[in-house]
């Protein structure tokens, strides 16, 4: 979802100035300065705009809320990736103008966002507290208790794989024996790929930079201490440790398909046989269906290297720029109430936040036809609940985690420095950041 860089970390900036000159900001759930327009009457005929990226599941669903409520008409506005989207919405908080009624945001920007927490309007009310896992509430509510956004999906990893590339290899296939073959650390996960690799003209993974995100959300503390203050990225041994390991694997190893995650390069692949295995959280299972449109042989093993992680997941937020930010709360509770994280879940694989929703049997024994009638339901609730760490995130995760992308992609996809002299850049620009 992910994360270019040089200009995000300048929106960073920008919107900090902006912000900071901006004045009068409306808080709570008031229309945005200027704003004509009262929250809508039964018959009166509005329109809401809702922004999300990659795949919410929110197609039908939309559709079904104008059907409920005929005085709202919903536009669905997708960006094609994160990257994007978080521009969008750095640009226009910045502006003062131009966001969705509703935006989506994804989890590693909420500690970024909250630092401009009277821009969102308090989602905070009786009628869905509790609704959520304890932790997912926890980290979009604010120090002082506003609740900047309504929990979506979370991201239980997985491995997803091409069934038919690992038969191919005189690897096991079925999703149990694949379990086995994989259960360990990354150790294990890397030797298995030796071993695929020299038996397939395919890769072991699709892109170093993605591998390397499941490897950090393991770590509790992966580039700020608890207290939020930054570790220095020269001075980070554990980062760099994954950091070596993962090169290692991709580059010495060739395990690698070489690409950039998200690139069109990166979507061709998946038809073209480029890749057998990729970590898969409950949300990239839309992911790989979208892009895999036709192909067959993906399945998904209940495994993942280390145990468990979680990546991803995000929030519905309401800026207080909108005209109608009482109507913009409904939608975003509607949208994000059990019954519709189910069937968000159905259609996109989008794993749900909610409790009564994680305890439905229609999420445990849901199957997902694309991936040979798996039990995703199941094996992602397995997933979820091999959690153990959840990664610290703080308002400088984003900018130091760009950093590590851009060394990884130099060594991996680029080619354009040695994995040493890539990691040198990298604590170079970090030294730029100004940051310690």
């Amino acid at each position: 979802m992910h994360k270019s860089r040089i200009g995000a970390l300048a929106a960073i900036s920008a919107l900090a100035i902006t912000l900071s000159a901006c004045g009068g900001a409306n808080t709570g759930s008031s229309p945005a300065p200027g704003g004509s327009a009262a929250p809508a009457t039964s018959d009166e005929k509005i329109t809401l705009t809702v922004a999300t990226f990659n795949e919410f599941g929110y197609e039908e669903l939309v559709k079904e809320y104008t059907t409920l409520n005929p005085n709202v008409i919903v536009e669905h506005k997708k960006a094609a990736t994160a990257d994007e989207a978080r521009d969008n919405l750095n640009t226009r908080l910045a502006a003062g103008s131009g966001l969705a009624d509703v935006e989506a945001i994804e989890v590693d920007w909420v500690p970024e966002m909250m630092q401009y927490a009277d821009k969102f309007v308090d989602l905070k009310d009786d009628a869905v507290e509790g609704r959520w896992l304890d932790w997912k509430e926890a980290a979009a509510t604010t120090p002082d208790g506003k609740l900047m956004g309504y929990g979506t999906d979370i991201g239980p990893e997985a491995i997803c794989y091409r069934a038919d590339l690992f038969e191919a290899a005189g690897l096991p296939s079925d999703r149990a024996e694949v379990a086995t073959l994989l259960d360990g650390g990354w150790d294990k996960y890397f030797a298995v790929g030796k071993d695929f690799v020299a038996k397939s003209d395919a890769a072991w993974f699709d892109a170093a930079d993605g591998v390397f995100q499941g490897m950090i959300n393991q770590i509790e503390t992966p580039f700020e201490n608890a207290d939020g203050t930054p570790i220095p990225l020269g001075e980070n041994a554990e980062i760099k440790k994954v950091y070596d390991q993962l090169i290692t694997a991709s580059v010495t190893d060739d395990l690698s398909a070489d690409l950039a995650q998200w690139s069109t390069d990166w979507s061709t692949a998946f038809q073209n046989d480029g890749f057998a295995t990729m970590l898969c959280p409950g949300w990239m299972l839309g992911v790989i269906e979208g892009n895999a449109e036709g192909v067959e042989g993906w399945d998904i093993a209940d495994v993942f290297p280390g145990g468990g992680g979680n990546w991803g997941g995000s929030y519905l937020t309401v800026p207080t720029q909108g005209a109608h930010p009482e109507e913009a709360k409904k939608l975003a509770a509607w949208l994000t109430a059990p019954e519709q994280q189910l069937k968000a879940f159905a259609s996109k694989g989008t794993f749900p936040s909610q409790k009564e929703a994680l305890a439905s049997p229609e999420l445990l024994n849901s199957t997902n036809a694309f991936f040979n009638d798996a039990p995703t339901g199941q094996i992602l609730t397995n997933r979820a609940n091999a959690v153990s760490v959840t990664p610290f995130k703080g308002p400088n995760y984003f900018a130091i985690r760009a950093l590590t992308s851009d060394a990884i992609n130099r060594a991996d996809v680029d080619k354009t420095d040695d994995p040493e002299a890539s990691w040198a850049k990298a604590v170079a620009a970090y030294a730029d950041l100004g940051l310690s």
